[in-house]
Parts: C-alpha cells; sequence; structure tokens
C-alpha cells in the first residue's frame, strides 16, 4: 500500500496544482451509470367463489400496495443504494468528523500510513487495500476540476501510482446520488513484479475533496471485483 502513495504535503501539492491545470483543459464528454428498479407486486389466484366485486377489490388493493411500495423504495433509494452495510462479509465505517462512510471486508485491518485518513488492509494479500483521504477544497462540485476522465487521469499519474509504474485508465464516470455528483473510475497501476487493478471513487462535500481507492493484485482481480465494487459502491459523503 505505501508504495502507492505520496506524502501528504507532496500529495496536497500534485493535487490542487494538477487540478488548476485541468480549468485549462477541454472537457470531455462522460457516461452516466443509472440504477434500475423493479417493484413486483403479486396477487395470490381468487378462488372460485369470490364474486367479480370482490375480484376487483382484490386487484386495486394489490395495485395500491405496488404503487405504495414503488413509491417508498424510490423515496428512499439512497437507503437501498448503500445497504452493504447489512450485508454479510462487510463492516461499516462512519466518520462523524469529516463526513463520510463505506464498508470493508471482513477479516482486513486498519493500519496507520502516513497522508491517509483511513486504511484497511487484508493480513496475507498486501496489495488488497481500501484508503480514504481528504483535501480541503474551496470547490462545491466535483465538476468544477473537470470531467471524469480529466481527473481520473490527473490523479492517477500524479497521486495514485507513482511515476515508476505504468499506469492505464480502464473506464472513468459520472453519477449522481442525493444530488450529490461522485466520479468512479477503474484502473491499473503496473510495477516491475507485480500490477495491481484498482477502484477509485471521488467527490466534494464540507468543503473538502475525498477520493476513496481500493485495489488488489491483477491476478487476483476476477475473484474480488465483486467486493471492491461492493467498497467503492458504499462509499457516501454526509454533511457534518
Amino acid at each position: 500500500m505505501a508504495t502507492l502513495q505520496n506524502s501528504p504535503s507532496l500529495h496536497r501539492t500534485l493535487v490542487l496544482n494538477s487540478f488548476t491545470k485541468l480549468h485549462k483543459q477541454s472537457t470531455f464528454h462522460c457516461c452516466r451509470r443509472s440504477n434500475s428498479f423493479l417493484v413486483r407486486a403479486e396477487q395470490t389466484p381468487a378462488s372460485s367463489t369470490c364474486s367479480p366485486s370482490q375480484d376487483r377489490s382484490g386487484r386495486r388493493q394489490v395495485l395500491t400496495a405496488g404503487t405504495i411500495a414503488s413509491w417508498v423504495f424510490l423515496t428512499n433509494q439512497h437507503s437501498v443504494s448503500f445497504a452493504a452495510e447489512n450485508k454479510k462479509g462487510f463492516l461499516p465505517v462512519t466518520d462523524k468528523t469529516d463526513g463520510y462512510e463505506f464498508v470493508y471486508p471482513f477479516g482486513w485491518q486498519e493500519v496507520t500510513v502516513e497522508g491517509q485518513d483511513k486504511v484497511f488492509k487484508d493480513v496475507i494479500e498486501p496489495l488488497e487495500t481500501v484508503s480514504v483521504n481528504v483535501f480541503p477544497t474551496v470547490k462545491q462540485d466535483i465538476k468544477e476540476f473537470g470531467s471524469p476522465q480529466q481527473v481520473a487521469e490527473t490523479l492517477i499519474k500524479k497521486v495514485l501510482a507513482p511515476p515508476t509504474q505504468k499506469t492505464k485508465l480502464i473506464e472513468a464516470v459520472e453519477h449522481e446520488i442525493d444530488g450529490k455528483t461522485y466520479y468512479t473510475f477503474e484502473f491499473v497501476a503496473k510495477a516491475p513484479n507485480y500490477t495491481r487493478h484498482a477502484l477509485s471513487k471521488i467527490s466534494i462535500g464540507n468543503g473538502k475533496f475525498f477520493t476513496l481507492t481500493i485495489g488488489a493484485n491483477e491476478r487476483r482481480w476476477g475473484k474480488m471485483k465483486d467486493k471492491l465494487h461492493t467498497v467503492v459502491d458504499s462509499f457516501k459523503i454526509f454533511k457534518v
């Protein structure tokens, strides 16, 4: 984990300087991922002794219940989207000082790394880690720094991987949760003796710039990617 991090002062300088330059670059089109929701109401077939009026009344009740269920489901979308804390095999983290939350795989241990706000790692696989960085900013929205592709490329090259590693951005997307814009991107960083496959999620809130990054050895990506996506999807900023 430590090999993928810079010192705190250099880290902050590179981020701020790089994002300042982004305002002079052209903006790319970005993709949006949307979630689809399906609410299904099932009705037990009416018995042959039911009258037509009873049957119609029963159907109206089912339709009404289905409508209410749909409304409740959609108005509480954020609760469903971040219900990963209830999933077996994950533990929740809530930082009430900076205002963020996420989950991490059960069995990972918290460690202290200079310049990182939170770090959890697997006790056996050294490249399987999740970290959160928090920096002050005067910006109000992540889009002020540029498109998902622009910001992702800058972070990967200047912050998330040392210059000696070959990096490749696989995908960068924009999405919105509870009215707040997030960028999520996937990338690989290749060192002489290993390749790390990683995911990052970034946003702005409470006057701070947040980054969550999680990854694993490329040879274990197929086995770990679902867990890593669960962690990234769970990351959320809240007001403090």
